[in-house]
């Protein structure tokens, strides 16, 4: 009787073991989900450039797989990520991620006002820097509104994408697919430097998933007047297919359910910026508008 007992609180602990295992493994496939998501890749890019299939990786991201450590770090060096970023509550997390875990829990006027003591207190006042950074995803009216911002103040507009494909000899789809995201950070960070070196004022464009590396978007945070251009997921779909691009979502069937999870993942980054411009069923002349007067003081002293 004492045998069977011993036998069944054994076999009890066993199976709340395997459950608890379950989760570590679904929350390791939702950490890759969520940075993949942030950094902009399909999975289709993923398992190019992790050399781990498509097949595996859904079920790694759906918490399927019985994952081994030597594709963990595949992947992991594929997103460009340390693999401790891909296990949950791991002790080895940065500082910085702890600080925006911490932000998400606030609401946005406590998030600015967080950000506000934390700048004031730890580093230099913003002050006028090199003019203007555009940050927000593809849809969100960057290009448009900041050419025209540029033209307003006659300073020059830039798109950071540019500086990065004429640093890098190719188009940033080439750069990202044959050489990984590892080198186009590389690129991303050198590109960025660049612009604030040549120019003393401008009105800057950047890609839509410079926030998700830390030490760039700290240097354009540090360098420039952000402000966040914001749609809803649906005003950015519709967006993009009107500009007949279709980048971010080729070959995903689930575009716009994987356009709000890098929304969702991204908010607490783009919530950094100076200013929150949301764009979402408003005409170009109101927002154009808005901008001019909130980045005026950045601005005017080149006109």
């Amino acid at each position: 009787m004492t045998q069977s007992h011993s036998k069944s609180k054994k076999e009890t602990s066993l199976a709340s073991e395997d459950t608890e295992l379950e989760k570590y493994i679904a929350r390791i496939g939702e950490q890759i989900k969520v940075i993949r998501s942030r950094r902009g890749m399909i999975r289709k890019d993923l398992s190019r450039h992790s050399d781990v299939s498509e097949r595996y990786l859904a079920q790694a991201e759906t918490g399927k797989a019985n994952i081994s450590i030597a594709l963990l770090w595949r992947i992991a060096h594929a997103l460009d990520v340390e693999i401790s970023d891909l296990l949950p509550e791991s002790s080895a997390r940065s500082i910085n991620t702890t600080l925006l875990n911490f932000m998400r829990n606030l609401d946005l006027e406590d998030q600015k006002s967080a950000f506000t003591v934390l700048k004031d207190h730890f580093g230099e006042k913003i002050e006028r820097g090199h003019g203007v950074a555009l940050i927000g995803l593809r849809g969100a009216g960057k290009t448009r509104l900041g050419s025209l911002l540029a033209d307003e103040f006659r300073v020059p507009f830039i798109r950071l994408g540019e500086v990065i494909e004429e640093l890098a000899q190719m188009n940033i789809g080439e750069l990202i697919s044959l050489r990984g995201q590892s080198a186009f950070r590389r690129y991303e960070m050198q590109a960025l430097e660049k612009v604030i070196q040549d120019h003393p004022t401008m009105v800057l464009e950047v890609g839509g998933s410079l926030v998700s590396q830390s030490d760039t978007f700290n240097l354009l945070l540090d360098s420039f007047y952000s402000v966040w251009l914001k749609a809803s997921p649906e005003e950015h779909m519709q967006r993009v297919i009107d500009q007949g691009d279709m980048r971010p979502m080729a070959g995903n069937k689930e575009a716009l359910e994987d356009l709000r999870l890098i929304l969702g993942e991204r908010e607490a980054e783009y919530k950094l910026a100076n200013y929150t411009l949301d764009t979402s069923d408003r005409n170009i002349t109101h927002c154009l508008s808005e901008l001019v007067e909130t980045t005026r003081p950045y601005l005017e002293s080149s006109t």
